[in-house]
């Protein structure tokens, strides 16, 4: 039987994974571009970005089952890739489980024998306690003698997890591990994962395109963009404190303004379309852009509906989001803004409504010659 797993370290070093050229000659893709990141024992990494962004080739590389072309990838001290050294473990000694996409259960095995499929090395005892265990662990102790087809996808994922986790891997690799669920169970069983990795201990690394599954899986929540780590930290700083405009506009929803920073009485501030915004910790001063001049970041909870504001805008987009609206505003002065309004604050597109802002966090970055709305 496999002895119980360690809590794992992994370690990603300036990785790169270029595919090669083609047979008609074009230039290889860079699919990763020297990313790096770390993460500690018994934490969930989540990997997260557009459709081609490089997540899943780094997670792949993670795996052993790509090769990388520079950098190094590192498992509590032990080097498992490294081209300069001419290091590739493979991927079955990696001791790395893996869910995918499909859960690629086998439909003639009851669930039982799906979890202990890869226990062949164990005992029978052993076996039989482990996935015994397992069922426990994912709550399908209760169906043990049912086959695949006659149970749900949310359990037939829970099955999958439960037979990758049954060898005790250093490390689990989720692969869109929800993707073919329904939306409404995505969110929720992102977070039953969540808590059967943690009742396990185990370090895991996660692909998704699904922001809310990433917020509610990952400890920390890697954004990639053209296979660039542009960011790699928790939900909040990534929605807060957004490392670049990237990462501003795929996490939340946002737009640009054209702003001026200033030395005010109490300090540097703010001065936007809808008013003037300050941050002790966080505004830059005046001269960290030519002139003061930037864009500021206005996430739509930054703008709050206010009958009494002399500021107005204009609704010229609203979406039903149940407990609320997403309104898409536009100033007198052609800017646009997004708003959360509460549902039963029901306006019509065309209709003029007060706003005013009310930011904690000051993002700013050089200005741009066209605006982002």
């Amino acid at each position: 039987m496999p002895g119980y797993h360690r809590a794992m370290h992994l370690q990603v070093e300036q990785v790169s994974v270029r595919y090669a050229k083609s047979r008609e000659g074009a230039p290889g893709t860079v699919a990763v571009d020297q990313a790096s990141f770390s993460l500690p024992p018994g934490q969930i990494g989540v990997l997260i970005g557009p459709s081609g962004c490089g997540k899943t080739s780094l997670l792949r590389a993670v795996a052993g089952l790509e090769r990388i072309q520079g950098g190094r990838i590192v498992m509590n001290q032990q080097v498992l890739s490294e081209p300069a050294t001419q290091t590739h473990v493979a991927a079955e000694a990696r001791r790395v489980g893996m869910v995918f996409q499909d859960y690629a259960l086998f439909p003639h095995l009851n669930l039982r024998d799906n979890i202990a499929f890869g226990l062949n090395k164990a005992s029978r005892a052993e076996r039989t306690q482990r996935v015994r265990e397992m069922l426990e662990l994912v709550g399908l102790a209760h169906a043990a003698e049912r086959f695949p087809h006659q149970i749900s996808g949310g359990q037939q994922q829970r099955v999958a997890l439960a037979r990758a986790l049954a060898p005790s891997p250093q490390l689990l690799l989720l692969d869109e591990p929800f993707s073919s669920l329904d939306v409404d169970l995505r969110e929720r069983l992102a977070q039953d994962v969540r808590q059967i990795l943690k009742a396990h201990g185990t370090t895991a690394l996660v692909v998704t395109h699904d922001q809310l599954e990433a917020f509610a899986l990952g400890d920390v929540i890697g954004v990639m963009n053209k296979g660039r780590l542009e960011q790699w930290d928790d939900a909040y700083a990534l929605y807060h404190r957004p490392a670049s405009r990237f990462v501003a506009r795929f996490i939340g929803h946002g737009v640009f303004a054209p702003a001026q920073i200033v030395q005010c009485a109490h300090g540097p501030c703010v001065h936007t379309p809808v008013g003037e915004l300050d941050d002790p910790e966080g505004c830059p001063l005046p001269d960290s852009y030519p002139h003061g001049e930037c864009d500021v970041l206005l996430r739509a909870d930054d703008i709050v509906h206010d009958d009494a504001s002399p500021v107005k805008a204009r609704i010229e987009r609203k979406a039903f989001r149940g407990s609320e609206f997403l309104y898409t505003l536009r100033l007198d002065s052609g800017q646009q803004l997004l708003v959360h309004v509460p549902s039963h604050h029901d306006h019509h597109v065309g209709e003029s409504i007060g706003i005013r802002v009310a930011v904690d966090h000051v993002v700013t970055f050089p200005r741009e010659a066209a605006l982002s709305s």
